[in-house]
């Protein structure tokens, strides 16, 4: 029986980047092909971003060029401009699913489960307490691997939507963390960008409080990684402790 295609095309951040792998890889792992997003397939994924207007725009101007390519393909929107906007996509015809953020996990279940009629799994994500596991994410397509370790932000400015389409920071456990980075590491990468929503809030929400710093130095105490790279950081929240200390791990790189 042939496999059944997913075209994947992401906007947005790097956690996005690495949501969209670790989906990828559930459906690989179920017997999905992956193809190009310009390819023919029988199901094409939009991961979108709501960050400004122009990214709004441009997540349903691909949402509508899925279809174009296949009007018989399942169609399947997701992300943050999916997690706010749920209302506005449903009025889309051409949509068949729509996931919320934390839905994305379990994308899967909800593709086998369509049954022709659209579907919504938007969940209140403001509510959520617990950072959403996807598993051990070893599938790349670069040389480096992104490691989504956290969720969330509390900050809530009054020009950002971020808070409402991700919810208040979910710190990932240093275990999972470490683990996935050791199978990455036996595929032969050696390099790791670190990454979440608001990156330097990392651990502020666990019972045992765990700064950004504690992580580092635990991955750079893996043998196989050789560079350490992160995500964007806000500069109100990081302390001169932590520039320092992170400087004398660059150092022993």
């Amino acid at each position: 029986m042939e496999k059944k295609k997913v075209a994947f095309y992401t906007l947005g951040c790097k956690v996005n980047q690495y949501e969209t792998n670790a989906m990828k890889q559930k459906l690989i792992q179920a017997g999905y092909e992956i193809v190009n997003f310009e390819e023919s397939a029988n199901i094409y994924v939009v991961n979108t971003c709501t960050v400004t207007n122009m990214s709004d725009r441009k997540s349903r101007q691909i949402i509508r060029r899925a279809k174009e390519q296949n009007e018989n393909a399942i169609l399947v929107v997701t992300g943050c401009y999916a997690q706010v906007a749920k209302q506005e996509l449903k009025s889309m015809k051409d949509i068949d699913i729509i996931l919320g953020n934390q839905e994305k996990k379990d994308i899967v279940s909800y593709i086998q489960k369509y049954q022709l009629k659209k579907q919504e799994n938007v969940s209140d994500i403001l509510q959520q307490k617990q950072f959403a596991e996807f598993g051990a994410t070893t599938y790349t397509d670069k040389t480096r691997a992104v490691i989504k370790v956290q969720d969330g932000c509390n900050q809530f400015c009054s020009y950002c939507m971020i808070p409402y389409a991700r919810g208040r920071i979910r710190s990932r456990k240093p275990s999972e963390v470490i683990s996935e980075i050791q199978k990455i590491a036996k595929k032969g990468i050696k390099e790791v960008v670190i990454t979440g929503i608001h990156l330097a809030s990392y651990g502020k929400d666990m019972l045992v409080e765990i700064s950004l710093f504690d992580l580092l130095k635990q991955i750079n105490e893996l043998p196989q990684i050789q560079r350490i790279r992160l995500g964007s950081l806000e500069p109100t929240l990081m302390r001169k402790r932590i520039h320092r200390k992170t400087g004398d791990i660059r150092k022993n790189l």
